[in-house]
């Protein structure tokens, strides 16, 4: 008698090629991409310079089993800069949280990748009526070490006297060149990006250069992440993530060259309810490297909260 099949190992939704970006509109001051509808809530929030094209391949393998939404951070992908002018990590978690609470939505499965992970890690913390489960890849959680193989330019942007110097650097080099560089220092292996997804980081990185406040905005968030690294006492990210009530699943590439991977077992020892996966041939996006993969660890999770292990 042939045993029943779990929910990680069911049939995955097929799509033949490359998914194209989910369609996108604001609602209110974000600019949202919505899945199919259907299933559980779920909010996917991107990185440092990303935006909520990043999780259109983990959003599609996970689309029989969440209604999900993916935002563009103030300041990022199409939504306006933050009113208030702040890019703090605290002001992105109230950005997601206004989100959640005008939408409804909540509690809702997080995902957040890098700089979202931090982010993600403040609103289940500071919101856990909001959060449901907890899905981390990546997260920019406090490391004051420098990064073995980091882009070298990201340093200038820190001192506010240099930055200048350092966008005007970046200005210089081709939309091509920006986005294969960004694209060589996230993926373990970029020789595997399809061409699809390499012409939509061209086009990005175009349309950014015409948008006044990207720069500042990458700029600026990335001030504030490093700013979060100084907190100190219950206020620290670190002492947050040890309040975390939410499952949470912790996914981590062997070859990340922005998030130490030595982090990873500090970080599974910190949540409370953590699980981790480690992926050998993989660096700081795993839900675009691998997003089966992702996919089926946390639908995993689920089956763990299901059954109350």
């Amino acid at each position: 008698m042939s045993r029943p099949v779990t929910m990680s190992e069911r049939p995955l939704p097929a799509h033949e090629g490359v998914r194209p970006a989910l369609p996108g509109a604001f609602a209110g001051p974000l600019h949202v991409r919505s899945g199919p509808s259907g299933g559980e809530p779920a909010l996917f929030v991107h990185g440092l310079g990303g935006s909520s094209t990043n999780w259109t391949d983990l959003m599609g393998a996970l689309s029989d089993v969440l209604d999900a939404q993916a935002v563009d951070l103030p300041g990022f992908g199409h939504s306006a800069p933050p009113a208030d002018g702040r890019y703090t990590v605290g002001a992105h978690a109230r950005a997601v949280v206004r989100h959640l609470e005008a939408t409804g939505r909540g509690p809702v499965h997080l995902f957040g990748n890098s700089l979202g992970g931090a982010v993600s890690t403040r609103v289940a913390a500071d919101r856990p009526d909001l959060v449901r489960t907890l899905t981390l890849v990546s997260p920019a959680l406090p490391n004051l070490r420098p990064q073995r193989g980091s882009d070298p330019r990201l340093p200038l942007l820190l001192v506010p006297g240099l930055s200048a110097l350092a966008n005007k650097r970046l200005a210089e080099v081709t939309p091509e060149q920006r986005a294969r560089a960004v694209l060589d220092l996230c993926f373990a292996d970029a020789s595997q990006i399809p061409q699809q997804r390499i012409d939509e980081a061209v086009e990005e990185v175009r349309r950014r250069n015409d948008v006044g406040h990207s720069t500042d905005a990458f700029t600026r968030s990335l001030r504030g992440l490093i700013g979060s690294y100084l907190v100190r006492g219950p206020k620290a990210l670190w002492a947050r993530a040890a309040t975390v009530q939410a499952p949470t699943l912790l996914v981590w590439g062997a070859r990340d060259r922005l998030v130490d991977v030595a982090l990873a077992p500090r970080a599974a020892s910190t949540f409370p309810d953590a699980r981790l996966l480690v992926l050998g041939d993989v660096g700081h996006v795993a839900q675009m490297e691998r997003p089966e993969v992702v996919a089926r660890a946390f639908l995993g999770m689920l089956e763990d909260v299901a059954v109350g292990t």
